[in-house]
């Protein structure tokens, strides 16, 4: 039989034991070939979802990822940031607690898997037929919410400018400005954003507080208990939202909304750092509101947990714990975690009036230079009656171990500065009356029925 002959036949019943060494080793590399993912096939479509929101010209990632040539000589990098879960930013532990959200931006073990299996397999570009059409990413001068809301913010609250040095130490800049409004509106979603791209650069984060006085006494009472550094206490209101790399805004949930008041302002608290440039910028707050004749029915606040003042030694371990009681039930709706560069870990537990204790969530993986708010799927928003518990604790690493520590050595207090500590969770809750509460409780149990049912 002639060797011809033999692969011939290969497909059929006759083999011979030189066309099988002959045909072995062509096979096994195109199955190898056929095994490595290709960017433009496999690797292109990741990045469009999960990373190209920063990671593209103009944007506030050192490097684009749009095209082959761009990502290509990143790969091992890419390789390496992924496989540690570094990128994207999402430090949530996925073992325990809830783990559904909303706004989850980590990859999927699969997209994870087919990133290393690229890198590992030579980072082929594959066929550029494959490739998909680009993302048509909105302008940065273009609001998130504008097209699902028909339109720009209904109400744009602007800071006072601030001109940053190229060269100085970090600023805290804290105007209180007017909203403007002259009668009690509701938000349904709000967006903050520094007004320029430099801008966005030098600004590491920008809280905006709503400064009001409360007519709730449940209300006031919870926002008096851990109130914010400079709010007056019988006028605070909740923290209103926050801009910092990694977070896009807040849409609230269908039925519930922030209650703003006429006379109201907004307290901001922008922590800028120079970034070898001069910039003016200031920070705008986009608020879109319920139509004056269709109010929400139920009320949000956005909440301040602490853990209290720190006190860390050099070369320590520590841990702090807060918390924080329901005055009304309520459901949970964002869980973000705020500490500095020697947090490490923070986790929210709810202990029930029964005494029975649920993790929530845990970060466990903290990294000071992404603010992540982890908003729950609707489906498992925890719902936690009157009289729960919130329990905030907080971890921290002040030695050499911890990569973030600028020094080991020093005494570590409380502070706004980089280099002190802070330990608060920003907690979004709507509350209820009890008879919403067992309302909202029986929805759910007959969702979960049915779904069960369904299975």
């Amino acid at each position: 039989m002639s060797m011809k002959s033999a692969t011939i036949k290969v497909s059929g019943v006759l083999l011979c034991a030189f066309a099988v060494a002959a045909t072995a080793p062509v096979s096994a590399s195109a199955a190898e070939a056929e095994a490595t993912p290709t960017f433009t096939k496999d690797v292109a479509p990741i990045f469009q979802a999960k990373c190209e929101a920063c990671h593209r010209a103009g944007s506030i990632a050192p490097m684009s990822l749009v095209t082959y040539a761009e990502s290509r000589p990143w790969a091992r990098s890419i390789k390496d940031r992924v496989s540690t879960r570094q990128m994207p930013p999402w430090h949530i532990d996925r073992t325990v607690g809830i783990t559904k959200f909303k706004n989850d931006r980590s990859l999927t073990d699969e997209q994870l898997d087919t990133i290393v299996r690229w890198v590992d397999g030579g980072a082929p570009r594959g066929n550029p037929e494959d490739m998909p059409a680009a993302v048509d990413w909105p302008d940065e001068s273009i609001w998130n919410f504008a097209e699902q809301f028909d339109g720009p913010p209904d109400l744009i609250i602007e800071s006072t400018p601030y001109t940053m040095p190229a060269l100085a130490s970090d600023v805290w800049w804290k105007p209180q400005v007017p909203t403007g409004l002259t009668e009690e509106r509701w938000a349904r979603a709000i967006e903050s954003r520094p007004k320029t791209v430099a801008g966005r650069k030098m600004i590491h984060h920008a809280i905006a507080r709503l400064v009001q006085e409360e007519p709730d006494a449940q209300i006031r009472q919870a926002n008096q208990a851990n109130p914010a550094a400079g709010v007056d206490r019988s006028r605070s209101a909740g923290t209103f939202m926050e801009w910092a790399v990694g977070k896009q805004g807040e849409i609230m949930r269908p039925g519930s909304g922030k209650l703003m008041l006429p006379g109201s302002e907004i307290l901001w608290d922008i922590h800028m750092a120079a970034s070898g440039e001069e910039v003016t910028d200031s920070v705008q707050l986009g608020v879109y509101l319920y139509p004056k004749d269709s109010p929400p029915e139920h009320r949000q606040v956005l909440h301040l947990m602490g853990t209290g003042r720190m006190d860390i030694p050099p070369n320590s371990l520590t841990m702090t714990e807060g918390f924080f009681p329901l005055q009304r039930a309520g459901r949970i709706e964002s869980f973000q975690p705020h500490m500095h560069l020697r947090g490490t870990a923070m986790s929210l537990e709810a202990i029930l009036p029964s005494g029975r204790r649920q993790l929530l969530s845990h970060v466990g993986d903290f990294n000071f230079n992404w603010h992540n708010s982890y908003v729950y799927a609707d489906d498992v928003a925890p719902l936690l009656p009157k009289g729960t518990l919130m329990k905030v604790t907080a971890w921290y690493d002040n030695t050499a171990a911890n990569r973030s520590n600028p020094d080991p050595d020093v005494w570590v207090g409380s502070g706004s500065r980089t280099t002190d500590e802070m330990g608060h969770a920003w907690v979004n809750i709507t509350y209820f009356d009890d008879e919403e509460f067992e309302a909202e409780v029986a929805k759910r149990e007959a969702a979960q029925a049915e779904a069960g049912g369904a299975q």
